[in-house]
């Protein structure tokens, strides 16, 4: 029998095993958009396709694959369970290594980093396991859009390039945390 469900596959191996092998694509392919191979947005605002951000090693995905977002607020969420691998010391950006395999780098505006951390505050620092959901950052968005270059803000898959896929689900319209804008596949 193969069960889906919470994303985990059940499977049972005997004399069925070629038959189950053919279930599990099927279910593998019909699987919900949102399930462990999607991410979230991490926050609140309208979402832009990435070669709308006005910084090449972004908008030319040298980074990699991923969206931008134009917040509505100053609040930075986790788009999934996983493992932060770094944030800044100057709190303007985040890496995290998601449950289901993605590196994500979410970047708080674009020349941020010149801002020496004034106006953003961590909540989590790196080594932190993270729920989705949780509060990575808060900053000062009147602050981002008066100082820095632009306060567009880049999520990117940087390991892209090691994934079967990386499908941009949403990159325009209004985005909050429960909007699925990435989906992945290993």
């Amino acid at each position: 029998h193969v069960h889906a469900g919470g994303g985990n596959l059940q499977v049972v191996f005997g004399v069925e095993s070629d038959i189950l092998k053919e279930e599990i694509k099927k279910i593998m392919a019909s699987a919900p958009v949102v399930g462990l191979n999607s991410i979230t947005s991490p926050l609140e605002g309208t979402l832009l396709d990435l070669t709308s951000v006005p910084d090449e090693m972004f908008s030319q995905k040298m980074m990699g694959e991923g969206i931008a977002i134009d917040p509505a607020n100053g609040k930075v969420f986790s788009p999934c369970d996983g493992m932060i691998g770094t944030i800044f010391k100057t709190n303007h950006a985040v890496a995290i290594a998601a449950d289901n395999g993605a590196e994500i780098l979410i970047h708080v505006g674009i020349d941020t980093v010149k801002m020496n951390g004034e106006g953003f505050k961590g909540h989590v620092k790196t080594g932190d396991r993270v729920k989705k959901g949780q509060l990575l950052i808060e900053f000062d968005l009147e602050k981002v859009k008066k100082e820095a270059k632009s306060h567009i803000t880049p999520i990117v898959i940087t390991n892209s390039a090691d994934l079967a896929s990386v499908t941009i689900l949403k990159n325009s319209g209004k985005a909050d945390l429960s909007s699925a804008i990435l989906e992945i596949r290993k």
